[in-house]
């Protein structure tokens, strides 16, 4: 069995963070540095989008139906975002918010063990005693359930606004 190399950091330090950037941007080295960041933050989010919200499949060799498996992949991923959003604490500020991946969400809410039963009219849904996210998952449909619309639109869910 041959043994894996171990990989040395060349600069070790937990107060900074070492890169190396090739470019022909003249603009300031904090600038250049901030322009990168962003570009690997969405470059995750693409990398995302192709693999768990299935953009990288193209169902249909007609453009039209190309463009609407797209918009649902898009308004999927985006409903995911505003469920993420519906389950946070009250308190939470957006700085402890992270990025909750489509595969995570799926994980956490969608594949999970349980019974769907009806007794005297009634329909229910009983879970796993081992389900861990039960209390969080409770707290998000509740708030699904509280969506009234009045005269002015539609009443908040959070007391609490997300504030940015």
């Amino acid at each position: 069995m041959t043994e894996k190399p171990q990989q040395y950091q060349l600069f070790d330090t937990p107060e900074y963070s070492y890169r190396v950037l090739v470019t022909n941007m003249s603009d300031r080295i904090a600038m250049r540095t901030w322009f990168y960041n962003q570009r690997a933050g969405a470059e995750n989010l693409l990398k995302e989008a192709k693999n768990d919200a299935g953009m990288a499949d193209h169902p249909s060799g007609r453009w039209a139906m190309n463009c609407i498996f797209f918009q649902f992949a898009m308004l999927a991923y985006n409903r995911n975002c505003w469920l993420m959003l519906f389950h946070r604490e009250e308190e939470a500020p957006v700085e402890t918010l992270g990025h909750t991946t489509l595969a995570t969400a799926r994980l956490r809410f969608l594949f999970l063990a349980a019974r769907i039963w009806r007794h005297a009219g009634r329909v229910g849904i009983s879970y796993s005693d081992h389900y861990a996210e039960q209390p969080v998952f409770d707290r998000l449909m509740m708030r699904l359930r509280s969506v009234v619309a009045n005269a002015n639109g539609f009443l908040p869910v959070i007391p609490a606004a997300l504030r940015c």
